[in-house]
């Protein structure tokens, strides 16, 4: 077993019909295996999942929390700084919030941040240092 590694991130949405539709706007596309209650994204060797707000606190064993958003960033890297800004213009034109528009930041990169309609943060940068793979993925140097 591999202990360093997350196969699944699931984003608890306030509206699972809405985050839906914003995720395909993004040209996500929803894998087979989705539920009505529950979305699913294959990604490069993991899955996004995208669940209701209060499903997602009673599935935790805490029905009736008041789950947040915000406290982690989700990323996307990408080979060039003209992808940064198509995707973070892509993420807005299915109607992101701009949180900080990309721009050269102080560790060398070029990175922006923006949130889907229920507050989750994703940035969206453009790393130097950590070259991707032909398809996209991440293996630190």
């Amino acid at each position: 077993m591999t202990p360093q590694r997350v196969t699944l991130t699931t984003l608890g949405v306030a509206d699972l019909a809405a985050a839906r539709a914003f995720y395909a706007r993004l040209g996500w596309v929803e894998h087979g295996q989705s539920q009505p209650g529950v979305a699913f994204f294959q990604m490069q060797g993991a899955v996004l999942a995208l669940f209701g707000l209060a499903d997602l606190a009673a599935d935790q064993g805490r029905p009736g929390a008041t789950l947040g958003t915000g406290a982690v960033t989700l990323a996307q890297n990408f080979a060039t700084e003209a992808e940064v800004d198509a995707a973070f213009a892509a993420a807005l034109a299915a109607g992101a919030s701009a949180l900080k528009r990309p721009e050269k930041v102080f560790w060398g990169g070029y990175s922006g941040y923006w949130a889907d309609p229920d507050g989750h943060v994703w940035e969206v940068a453009m790393n130097p240092f950590w070259p991707l793979s032909e398809d996209g993925s991440l293996t630190l140097p």
